[in-house]
């Protein structure tokens, strides 16, 4: 038994020791000692490799045996380096410059440059570049960082320092994560991604957000960056169809690496403010293909929320073609004297350029995260990350993951409880109060007082009141429930209603709610404007614009996917619904020409009911479908993403009449098409909106129950692409039938842009029409145009009613 014991022992041994990895670690650095950021090192006549980090340290693990190692970096000379494995190694090494030369070259005055060339001959095989590689796998390290360089003492009175706990300079890391997947690829634009592992710092439970398709930029487009929110507009690649009109190229030199000819070619753009690149590109002769970019977006080129945006590529030759072997986005920027930085990264290894992939492998679930992925330990992370951790970096994680550890123990949450929780009568008034038990996940929230008073005709000063109280369980599945209350010192009418709702399964976006009681409800269901705005209109300006009802109500709701893309919405209605009358005239200062008018929109000047008081018993049923429909599965949700295609909105409504005493009788049936952000290059972008409904029966139909329209009465207003701009908010909605559209489109600063002295304020340039036909309002059209920036914006307009010209003015619009 012994001897086999020991041989069992020494079996393992050995295995353990064939099996064991080595560690490589060095700097890269230039011939002069400065250090080369971001460099990659490869396996020679394999894709696998690591990047070194910002300090220029990189570490690889490898197996037993002789290894030919390959330094590149962008501007430098690849390095070829042969190695013996038998144990850890620190393997330094330095760089030399690459020198790229202008050998035989004849300058000749007013002679075009020799880039000039290249780029077309690199444009002449733009599209063959783009289409060569059909398909692929392969496996992607993202990381993200994102730091505070500088910053105020204080913000809004709070210590920043604290706040966001940075050193005593004021500076340190916001946020820092990791992920590894296996990401597959094939054309047109069909992606799968897996989460194999992810880290957040700070965060032990949390899963990351960086997904290796949000990486993924290719110069062989025209245009790229379209829709990511960096700008209005697309911006013009380097080597696109026409990027002769946006650029000038200069030669800067050329270098041969194993055979093969490399072109640096400086591009620059023709006209200061277009939306192009600027900086270094790398191209082949003969095959004209690029083998690095080194390109910035500044502010000159429109880009919001950083100020130079640095885009690094390189590739690595795959069989016969090259594919990329890193990307980075390194950023940097400043708001109220915050500045900050940072980079998201991209490795990319084992690639497999002819996968066969299974039949329906590729769905609409482009990115699946398990729960297993941020369970992985430190020792994991240390063998596989291929970008090593800085000290700092080192220390973010470990100073917030302690504290994150810290953070979910109930000792540290009822002491932050105690504190946090402690009443105060500015918090209520101003900020509402909460009770906190975060150990137990429930809350409770008072309203604030501040916004619970206001004032309108039909109610005069009057307040309405509620508390909400919520449970979080596990996976983002909740449970609320809110008690409210409203009463008008004026009509002395209280009301009181219950709601609660319940979200119990996050992956088919599923939830149940219910409410019953009594309620002060706005006549048109779309609701017209706040009550904070209707107060100012009324008190300050004499302007009722607010027309209202009581109504008694039960309803329950539904929601669930039934399909990918497809939403279906149930709701069941009864209410007991009452007009009301205004019973107070109070402003602050008599208005010149101004009067307030009654609660019956269709008699002004006379206080009349706009119908009886009647019960209504109705359902409604509503299909929501988005062609393309795209989603990240996570353990907490399925997270829907921004559709390249239209969605489809079917909505069916029947009113009963008898049951419960019900007297509407009528059947509604509606469907909309719409999409928000639809590219047009560099152009900008435009959103439309198209319905059409009709009531099938009419039999019985009360005003409440009416198809209402999203009008606007107000010089300000909070913004909504189904909005009309002019029409009133009551005096349309119909019973029979109606056609409407909505179209707006966004320049992206396009003529803005080229204006000095508004250039920096990056607004940009929109214009839009609206249009409504019903049988009480033909032909009724909305022009405006104007500009707008971050939900705020500007615009003039007129309102037609078929060839008159009924309104005109300036429209404000926000969105806070």
């Amino acid at each position: 038994m012994k001897k086999i014991f020991l041989s069992i022992v020494f079996i393992l041994t050995l295995t353990s020791l064939s099996l064991a990895q080595y560690q490589i670690t060095g700097k890269i650095t230039e011939t002069n000692g400065e250090v080369i950021p971001f460099a990659s090192i490869y396996i020679k006549n394999t894709s696998k490799g690591v990047s070194a980090n910002v300090n220029g340290m990189y570490t690889i693990n490898l197996d037993k045996g002789s290894y030919t190692l390959i330094y590149t970096a962008i501007g430098f000379k690849t390095t070829e380096r042969n190695i013996q494995v038998n144990g850890n190694l620190t393997l330094n090494q330095a760089l030399p410059t690459e020198s790229y030369t202008l050998n035989n070259v004849v300058i000749r005055p007013n002679a075009e440059d020799l880039a000039y060339e290249i780029i077309r001959q690199a444009i002449k095989l733009r599209k063959q570049h783009l289409n060569e590689v059909e398909a692929f796998s392969t496996d992607v390290y993202t990381k993200g960082l994102q730091k505070l360089v500088s910053a105020p003492k204080k913000f809004m009175g709070r210590d920043i320092q604290k706040t966001l706990d940075l050193d005593t300079n004021r500076q340190g890391i916001l946020y820092l994560s990791e992920t590894q997947s296996t990401f597959s690829f094939k054309r047109p634009n069909k992606i799968h991604e897996e989460m194999v592992s992810s880290k957040v710092s700070g965060n032990n439970n949390a899963f990351s957000f960086n997904k290796a398709s949000d990486l993924i930029v290719n110069f062989y487009e025209n245009l790229m960056l379209e829709n990511t929110g960096l700008s209005g507009r697309s911006f013009v690649s380097p080597i696109a169809d026409n990027a002769l009109f946006y650029y000038r190229y200069k030669l800067l030199g050329s270098s041969e690496e194993n055979g093969v000819t490399i072109n640096k070619i400086e591009v620059i753009p023709r006209r200061k403010n277009d939306p192009v690149f600027r900086g270094i590109i790398y191209i082949t002769d003969e095959s004209w293909r690029l083998l690095g970019t080194n390109l910035n977006l500044t502010e000159d080129a429109g880009i919001n929320f950083v100020d130079t945006l640095n885009i690094s590529q390189q590739f690595v030759k795959i069989e016969d073609v090259y594919m990329p072997s890193s990307i980075r986005f390194q950023f940097n920027g400043g708001i109220l004297k915050f500045k900050f930085e940072g980079y998201f990264i991209g490795i990319y290894s084992n690639y497999n350029i002819k996968p066969n992939f299974p039949e329906k492998f590729f769905t609409a679930e482009i990115l699946k995260v398990t729960k297993a992925v941020n369970k992985k330990d430190s020792l994991y992370w240390m063998n596989n990350r291929p970008i090593p951790l800085t000290e700092e970096e080192k220390f973010d994680y470990k100073k917030k993951d302690s504290v994150a550890l810290l953070k979910q123990s109930k000792p540290y949450l009822d002491s932050l409880e105690s504190k946090n929780n402690k009443f105060g009568i500015g918090k209520l008034f101003f900020s509402g109060y909460t009770i906190n038990n975060r150990y137990e996940k429930k809350y409770i929230s008072f309203d604030p007082l501040v916004t619970s008073v206001f004032y309108n005709t039909v109610e005069g000063l009057a307040l309405r009141y509620g508390v909400t109280f919520r449970k979080n369980f596990e996976d983002r599945k909740s449970f609320s429930i809110r008690p409210e209350a409203r009463y008008g010192f004026s009509n002395k009418i209280f009301t009181a209603n219950l709601s609660s709702s319940y979200y119990y399964d996050p992956l088919k976006r599923a939830s149940v709610s219910a409410s019953f009681g009594t309620s002060i409800a706005d006549l048109n269901s779309y609701g017209t404007m706040s009550l904070r705005s209707n107060t100012i209109n009324s008190l300050v300006f004499e302007t009722n614009l607010l027309k209202l009802y009581k109504k008694e109500f039960f309803t329950l709701n539904s929601t669930r996917e039934l399909a990918d893309g497809l939403q279906a919405y149930a709701n069941i209605e009864y209410a007991r619904n009452q007009t009301l009358q205004n019973t107070s005239n109070y402003s602050f200062r008599d208005v010149s020409d101004k009067a307030f008018t009654s609660n019956n929109p269709f008699t002004p000047s006379l206080e009349t009911p706009l119908f009886p008081t009647y019960a209504s018993f109705n359902i409604s049923a509503t299909l929501v479908y988005t062609i393309g429909q795209t989603y990240i599965t996570r353990p907490d949700g399925k997270f829907y993403q921004e559709s390249k295609y239209p969605r489809f909105q079917l909505n069916y409504r029947k009113g009963f009449k008898g049951i419960l005493n019900s007297a509407v009788d009528y059947d509604y049936l509606g469907l909309e098409i719409y999409q928000e952000r639809i590219s047009a290059g560099l152009l900008g972008y435009f959103s439309f909106v198209v319905g059409a409904g009709k009531f099938l029966n009419n039999n019985v139909v009360f005003y409440p129950d009416s198809k209402h329209f999203r009008g606007n009465n107000s010089t300000i207003f909070p913004p909504n692409l189904r909005k009309f701009r002019f029409l009133d908010f009551y005096q349309y909605s119909t019973d029979r039938h109606f056609a409407e559209a909505h179209i707006e489109h966004n320049f992206g600063g396009l003529l803005i842009n080229k204006i000095p002295l508004l250039r920096k304020l990056k607004f940009e340039e929109i214009i839009g029409v609206s249009y409504l036909t019903q049988p009480n309002k033909k032909n009724y059209k909305e022009f405006y145009f104007g500009i707008e920036r971050f939900g705020f914006g500007v615009s003039y307009g007129y309102a037609y009613d078929g060839s008159k010209k009924v309104d005109q003015g300036f429209r404000i619009a926000y969105s806070l």
